[in-house]
């Protein structure tokens, strides 16, 4: 009996110290419906109902903490006691930094988004991970106004279009210096591992006036982590159904007492010929690539900044005929594309010891690259040195930023473009002024001196005007100028392929451009908790002599030439943003775009450009489960497509085409997230609707082709399209519906 009257008692002390927790989230003044508080290191918890009020009972006595979340604001992490009575605990949860993200690209300062008076847009590791990939370039096809286009159906190589514009319009940077370029775009943006990307900056438009040559469309700038900030050690790997392994694997370290080091390894292989459109063609090109990156800080006196980092790169890549294997390279029996890269990187940062802001910043790269496509090699090195001093400094109302460049360019290839090795070295100067108007009006004026021997002196100015109606409200308007110097056989893959003969009709001259932006930022909050992000932009670009590969005027050519006429880009884009609830958030975009050139009075759509396109992206977690589901896609509308002639029965636009992908990521166990998903939901290849994609890849070599006396192609019972050919007939991806799976271990 005693022992019954021990345990009735002891249960009733317990119940009777239970108490309750509750109380009020809100935020900017509005509650907050769906929010969650979490008791660290017990499973209770709760979420606030519609006026944002919450209950967590049964809770014995003692101090916890408390965790508050709410996707898009800022988690929040409070002391509360529980001692013998019930409480009252209200929160209050600040806005997340999703405008005060600080960004480098658009005027070269460390400054924050809302303040910057260029339009920046950042991408976080987070938004990496609602769709992982093997790279960079494959990454970014969820970006609104940003496709990653691949040029050829055998070898998948590639370049990223920024608001239609092509590939060679695109500045690509690594923690700002321009590594990526030239003929090494096609490459360059493999092997990035994306456990290393702290973010990903993108500035559309001009912005010659601060980087030079080839940032006429825009700039990417990938800004790799800082080694203190970053894990001790993670890794990341997933796998595909078809077959795809790529693996991130990293850790940081001290050396000694004043240096960090980061490093980091991928490596992505895909060894598993598929051919599902039956053309005996691989589908995806196979590949085997390693990838290892070192980034070394140096702690110095007042916090001067001073960094290294190196990157070694090399990959063995090879698409053609399924039988095809290495004994055939370079011959003539089974056609294959095979592509040997190897290429290594370093880049600095130093700060002068001086009482002054100056900054001295460097990069070189060495791309060398052995291919063959069918019976064609191409070997080509490339060697770039960019060298950079720049001095900011503020005088009264005016911050001021002076700096001068020297770029060195050395290309050699075994083309008949290239007779001898092309060597020149590009001398710049710049100098910004960012000064107040008064009130909620701020300036920035720049222009840039460059000198080429090829093209002599090169004037890029430009113009920045920003206006804050409010804290919430950014509006901005851009104009300026913009050139590109341009390297012609590092920048087009058909132009090596053989499949057409190469034409260049004149000495050609450097293109210009001139830009103007017009921005719209705002921010809202809603009385049930809504948090919207909404960013709307304006933009018109005129070219000259800009230079664009004729595919139409002979379909067995490339003709290179100056355009004698116009081209121009022009377009409107949206980028919605919406927290609706906690756990869920939903970010979409979408772009509409004319790019046309007009040449003797008849203007024609810029090929394999996109009328219209859409991202969107939707995530929800469930705290109580640790799950994760996030949704992403993207759709295209028509593009013109380079035919081989009249009676080519492929057709002459593309489609409206979608891919899009759904995850699902399990955070549970400690420092381990699990997540798979479905990758191409709808199972969409560019072979619908298509006789064929490849031209004539029964015959890659021409064999069976017959040509009149001016070259033309003739007819014949076995060839009646009048084809030779051609893979450049590409404007999505091959690969169908697919699952993968993978792992994540982080430990900070």
């Amino acid at each position: 009996m005693s022992r019954v009257l021990i345990l009735f008692f002891g249960l009733y002390g317990i119940i009777a110290t239970a108490q309750q927790m509750s109380g009020s989230v809100t935020s900017n003044g509005f509650p907050l419906p769906y929010a969650n508080i979490l008791i660290e290191g017990t499973t209770k918890g709760a979420s606030t109902d519609d006026n944002g009020r919450y209950v967590i009972s049964d809770l014995e006595s003692g101090t916890y903490t408390a965790v508050v979340t709410f996707s898009g604001l800022k988690t929040i992490k409070q002391s509360v006691s529980i001692l013998g009575k019930d409480i009252v605990v209200d929160f209050r949860l600040d806005e997340a930094d999703m405008l005060d993200e600080v960004v480098v690209s658009g005027t070269l300062k460390a400054i924050s988004r809302l303040e910057s008076p260029v339009p920046v847009e950042v991408y976080s590791p987070t938004f990496l991970k609602k769709n992982p990939t093997a790279n960079i370039f494959e990454a970014l096809q969820n970006v609104n106004g940003v496709r990653p286009q691949i040029n050829c159906q055998v070898c998948n190589t590639g370049d990223i279009h920024i608001n239609g514009l092509e590939g060679p319009y695109t500045m690509v940077l690594i923690d700002g210096m321009p590594i990526v370029s030239g003929l090494s775009t096609v490459y360059g943006l493999s092997g990035i591992p994306n456990s290393l990307i702290e973010q990903v900056e993108i500035v559309k438009g001009p912005a010659s006036s601060l980087y030079g040559s080839e940032a006429v469309g825009g700039l990417i700038n990938i800004i790799t982590k800082i080694p203190e900030n970053a894990p001790r050690a993670f890794v990341d790997t997933f796998g595909s159904g078809w077959g795809e392994i790529n693996a991130d694997v990293g850790f940081k370290t001290t050396v000694g007492s004043n240096t960090n080091l980061l490093f980091g390894i991928n490596y992505f292989n895909y060894s598993n010929p598929i051919d599902n459109n039956n053309d005996n063609f691989t589908d995806l090109t196979l590949q085997d690539r390693l990838s290892i990156f070192q980034k070394w800080d140096f702690k110095r006196k007042e916090n001067r900044k001073f960094s290294l980092a190196g990157r070694f790169f090399y990959e063995d890549r090879w698409g053609g005929e399924m039988q095809w294997s290495p004994e055939f390279r370079g011959g003539d029996q089974i056609y294959g594309e095979s592509i040997y890269t190897r290429r290594f990187e370093v880049l600095g940062h130093y700060q002068l010891p001086v009482s002054e802001k100056m900054m001295l910043q460097f990069s070189f790269t060495d791309h060398d690259q052995n291919s063959v496509y069918g019976n064609m090699p191409y070997l080509a090195k490339q060697r770039i040195g960019f060298g950079q001093f720049s001095w900011d400094k503020s005088l009264g109302k005016h911050n001021l930023l002076l700096g001068a460049a020297a770029r060195y360019n050395y290309y050699n290839d075994n083309t008949p473009a290239t007779v001898n090795s092309e060597e020149v070295v590009i001398p710049s100067i710049f100098i910004q002024d960012e000064f107040s108007l008064g009130g909620r009006h701020e300036m920035l004026l720049g222009a840039r001196y460059d000198y080429d021997k090829r093209h002599g002196n090169i004037f890029t100015p430009r113009l920045a005007y920003k206006f804050k109606p409010s804290d919430q409200d950014v509006i901005r308007l851009n104009a300026g100028t913009g050139f590109r110097v341009v390297n012609l056989f590092t920048e087009d893959h058909a132009a090596v392929t053989g499949s057409r003969e190469v034409l260049i009709e004149e000495q050609l001259k450097p293109e210009r451009s001139i830009n103007v932006n017009l921005n719209y930022l705002r921010k809202f909050f809603t009385e049930k908790g809504m948090i919207i992000s909404l960013e709307a932009s304006a933009w018109y670009t005129y070219f000259s002599n800009v230079i664009l590969p004729d595919y139409d005027t002979n379909p067995n050519q490339i003709i290179y030439a100056n355009l004698d006429g116009k081209a121009q880009s022009r377009g409107v884009s949206l980028n919605i943003d919406a927290t609706i609830a906690s756990g869920i958030k939903f970010m979409a975009g979408v772009t509409l775009q004319d790019v046309d050139q007009t040449q003797d009075g008849e203007s024609r759509q810029q090929i394999l450009t996109e009328s219209f396109m859409g991202t969107w992206g939707a995530s929800y977690k469930n705290y109580a489960t640790n799950l994760t589901i996030d949704y992403t896609g993207n759709i295209y509308g028509p593009m013109r497509l380079p035919l081989l002639g009249a009676l080519d029965p492929r057709s002459e636009y593309s489609p409206t085409w979608s891919i899009q992908n759904i995850q699902a990521t399990y955070d549970g166990f400690k420092n381990i997230e699990i997540y798979g998903g479905i990758k191409n939901l709808l199972n969409w290849t560019p072979n619908r609707g298509n006789p064929f994609i490849i031209a004539r890849a029964d015959d890659p070599f021409d064999e069976n082709v017959q040509f009149d006396s001016n070259g033309d192609v003739i007819p014949t019972a076995d060839n009646p399209y009048a084809l030779t050919f051609d893979p450049s007939y590409v404007y999505g991806p091959n690969q169908g519906r697919r699952l993968f799976l993978g792992v994540r271990y982080t430990l900070n």
